[in-house]
């Protein structure tokens, strides 16, 4: 699956152990540049390169999704991580691969958003 690791996750504890999952895994903090997009850029960059987003900002992340489904914006599908801590690596790697396992195809999650 394609991902992309907003800048608030571990590209070494998170996205390496999703790439070893086989995952396509790009992670934000592991670029300066992409680090700095703001959160309409970050859910655009995802959309344009058909990755699914993995965010703990969930709390800017809803409000901007609902905007993009009342404007018939499209996107990869998100997975807003609500209650789990930066720091509960295990936890968050084990929901997002749950997730995940749960929808096996990219166009299953076409405008998706999941919550851990």
């Amino acid at each position: 699956m394609r991902l992309v690791l907003d800048a608030n996750l571990s590209p070494k504890r998170i996205g390496s152990s999703l790439q070893k999952r086989g995952h396509d895994v790009l992670s934000l903090a592991s670029d300066a540049a992409l680090g700095a997009l703001d959160d309409p850029q970050v859910l655009e960059l995802a959309a344009e390169q058909s990755r699914i987003l993995v965010t703990r900002n969930a709390r800017d992340f809803a409000p901007l999704l609902r905007e993009w489904a009342e404007a018939d914006r499209h996107h990869a599908g998100c997975i807003l991580i609500w209650t789990l801590a930066h720091s509960e690596f295990g936890a968050i790697i084990r929901g997002v691969t749950r997730l995940l396992d749960d929808r096996p195809d990219p166009k299953q999650w076409r405008d998706v958003t999941a919550a851990l």
